[in-house]
């Protein structure tokens, strides 16, 4: 890790936030304890300390666990690091794995007891075009000039035009590798596999597929924490990478529960 590459500290909300709790961890982490108990609340792993070096983001974490908390110790150029995520298109379901395969023909395969996690989000970004119209309106100079005669000049006007995106997908993660396996994408993804269960809507079909794919991968953990529309008030590009740091912290969370401890250190480097 570079001497200069900031250290995060992370931590799971709690369900218990007595104020006792909330000033401890203010103490811990050097924050009010307003700006502590927002960082606490909602459902997925939020950053709580910043520093610059490892050996002072481990001795907060060693206080936070002694409180309690799950706590993640990751680098920002971990956090930064861009994952290879294989984006599928049609799937394959055999005896206790499924094959995925992409618009390329490249296929990946998944056994059932290489599943580690199935995360289920939903996000809602705008975008912003810009659009010129075409108006008429009353020119004033001819009209004088004319004896009070309406005429009328077409005049351009650029307006902004707000759309608004809302998309779900799936993601798969193995046991073996950080990064997420596979990705099923709501809009972009071949239902035909349900057979007589596929209906018009997108928004229902992905529903009946993670149905069908947690019933392949049984022992895999399932997290839906991410599946309220995410960023609404955010455009699409920012929308993505916050949703990318989202997706890594709930990964990294499931990895220090399943690890049965109460912390885990990101690789540095």
């Amino acid at each position: 890790m570079a001497e200069y590459d900031v250290v995060h500290v992370a931590v799971a909300p709690s369900a218990a936030l007595e104020e006792e709790l909330i000033k401890k961890v203010a103490v811990v982490v050097g924050r009010s304890p307003y700006e502590t108990r927002l960082r606490l609340r909602g459902k997925i792993p939020k950053i709580i300390a910043n520093f610059n070096s490892l050996q002072q983001a481990e001795s907060t974490a060693q206080s936070l666990r002694g409180l309690g908390f799950v706590v993640i110790v990751f680098s920002d150029s971990e956090m930064r690091k861009p994952w290879q995520i294989f984006k599928a298109r049609i799937l394959k379901f055999e005896d206790q794995a499924i094959t995925f395969c992409d618009r390329t023909g490249q296929a990946r395969r998944m056994e059932a007891r290489e599943a580690f996690l199935i995360l289920s989000a939903r996000m809602q970004a705008y975008t912003d075009t810009e659009v010129t119209k075409t108006t008429r309106k009353l020119n004033v100079t001819a009209t004088l000039l004319t004896g009070g005669i309406p005429i009328m000049k077409k005049v351009k006007e650029k307006t902004t035009a707000r759309s608004f995106q809302t998309e779900s997908f799936i993601r798969l993660y193995g046991r073996t590798s950080p990064e997420p396996a596979i990705q099923i994408p709501q809009n972009d993804f071949d239902y035909s596999f349900l057979g007589p269960e596929m209906v018009p809507s997108a928004a229902a079909n992905i529903n009946i597929a993670i149905r069908k794919i947690r019933e392949v991968f049984p022992q895999a953990i399932f997290d839906d924490s991410l599946i309220e529309p995410f960023g609404a008030d955010m455009p699409a590009t920012m929308v993505q990478d916050t949703i990318e740091d989202n997706c890594k912290l709930i990964y990294w969370h499931h990895r220090a529960v399943s690890n049965a401890d109460t912390s885990i250190q990101i690789q540095l480097g």
